[in-house]
């Protein structure tokens, strides 16, 4: 019997794993795919967002504004890559130019620190990338940009570091409910826990509907766009929006804290939670919304397309609750943007709604808060050396566009959380990240999966279940 289970480990499970973890609870978090971060945690903007867009007074500005300022600390103890780089709202007129103001007096209400109103030129003095037609914007320094994935995947891992377990491929089927307790049939076996934190993402509602919840509908919303190569990534040194309207925050031009440019994304409401197809006409959008703000960006230089799905909700807000339908059912539904920049604090959130719902929270006398990783390419010359003394494989470069070595995929593989896929690797130390996508060293992390994990190469493959790279022969030989 579990204390808690979480369905669901993106970037919203993975922060409640981690914030259960701190106490002596028995915690389980279910996830369906096969490794965690993979669903839109690994598929969006990758921005910390400053806190001026929400309505005041609503769940989404207090845990914005509260989850940025927990990611700064979370970040900087748990080895994950972040840059506090600041934000431009532009304004092309002076009807947009209302809207800046409103959004700073938003801002202001929601505690956003140091923000300004400036004119066109100061702009483009700060950045002279940026479109001669804009008339000013709103400064929101307090922004930053941070790698989702590597984020969701540190604090997973220090949940699992302090004794929680993480289930892969274990799909939540049904769900029943019984006297003090939830019995939840996943594709990984049955799991008895006491109280349940439904973190499901895009597929919330149906996982809330397993208990009989009715309170919200999840309205799956695509983004499609375009990443583009490292010549790209000193364009423009800050996040640069545009003025929100009805469909979000619009197409954004933004630096990666791995030195590429991120330009995107559409939205468009789409049937299905898995639906991460791009399309020729989003990616025309995106094109033609971007260099509005940006003229100069070079789309010849794209190196990947992708498209993520946000869990956009019926309800204005996040929906974070004790089920009506089920005592000790905690919804963390409709976790739309912010919902990145918020999840430190939802996580915090949930713990709190789970001692209202009657959990007994006692702290660990030794809660390990601290993590660490090698980037070799971050390192001196002198420490380079060193490591390469102490262990040889982190001399030889395995993938060259990215500059990351074979000791760095080792270190990765044997983490608390085994990637079990080429894909899962990109995630952990970024090999097949660069301008060549894994067209060089994607052979060789295959190889090193199949060597560490002692599998046959064709067990190993590129990303989720059924993705296999390698097959057997049948027995006619076809």
């Amino acid at each position: 019997m579990y204390d808690v289970a979480i369905i669901g480990c993106g970037i919203i499970g993975a922060a409640t794993a981690y914030e259960l973890s701190r106490y002596d609870l028995k915690v389980v978090a279910l996830e369906a795919a096969n490794d965690v971060a993979d669903g839109t945690t690994k598929a969006n903007s990758a921005i910390l967002h400053a806190g001026y867009d929400p309505e005041p007074g609503t769940k989404m500005a207090r845990l914005n504004v509260e989850g940025v300022r927990m990611a700064k600390e979370l970040c900087e103890k748990l080895a994950v890559e972040r840059k506090e780089i600041g934000s431009f709202v532009l304004a092309f007129n002076e009807e947009e130019m209302k809207t800046v103001h409103t959004l700073f007096d938003r801002g202001n209400q929601n505690g956003v620190p140091g923000m300004r109103i400036l004119t066109g030129e100061e702009v483009r003095a700060m950045e002279p990338a940026i479109s001669a037609e804009v008339v000013g914007a709103l400064y929101a320094p307090s922004a930053a940009i941070v790698s989702p994935w590597e984020f969701c995947i540190a604090l997973a891992e220090t949940a699992v570091v302090n004794g929680a377990e993480v289930r892969l491929s274990a799909k939540v089927e049904s769900i029943e409910k019984g006297e003090g307790s939830f019995l939840l049939h996943t594709t990984a076996g049955d799991v008895e826990a006491k109280y349940v934190v439904n973190a499901a993402g895009v597929e919330a509602d149906k996982v809330h509907a397993m208990v009989g919840g009715h309170t919200f509908r999840t309205l799956p919303n695509r983004g499609e766009y375009f990443l583009l190569d490292k010549a790209q990534g000193e364009l423009v040194n800050k996040v640069v929006f545009q003025c929100p309207n009805q469909d979000g925050k619009g197409v954004l031009v933004a630096p990666t804290v791995h030195g590429n440019l991120i330009v995107g994304p559409n939205a468009e409401g789409v049937d299905k939670a898995d639906d991460v197809n791009n399309t020729a006409a989003g990616l025309a959008f995106v094109r033609k919304m971007s260099v509005k703000s940006v003229p100069a960006v070079n789309f010849r230089d794209s190196i990947r397309n992708f498209a993520g799905v946000r869990a956009n909700s019926d309800q204005p807000d996040f929906v974070i609750e004790e089920s009506p339908a089920a005592k000790g059912f905690i919804n963390l539904g409709g976790i739309k943007s912010p919902g990145l920049s918020s999840a430190p604090a939802i996580g915090v959130e949930a713990v709190e709604l789970l001692k209202g719902c009657g959990l007994t929270l006692t702290k660990k006398e030794r809660f390990v808060d601290t993590r660490k990783r090698t980037v070799f390419r971050h390192l001196s010359p002198e420490e380079k050396a060193e490591l390469v003394r102490e262990n040889p494989l982190y001399g030889r470069v395995i993938c060259r566009c990215e500059t990351v070595t074979e000791g760095e995929i080792v270190e990765a593989i044997h983490r608390p959380i085994v990637p079990r896929s080429i894909d899962a690797i990109k995630r952990r130390c970024n090999a097949g990240m660069g301008r060549c996508q894994g067209g060089f060293c994607g052979p060789r992390v295959h190889e090193i999966l199949s060597r560490e994990l002692k599998l046959p190469l064709d067990q190993i493959l590129m990303d989720e279940e059924g993705s296999y790279i390698l097959t057997q022969p049948t027995k006619e030989g076809k």
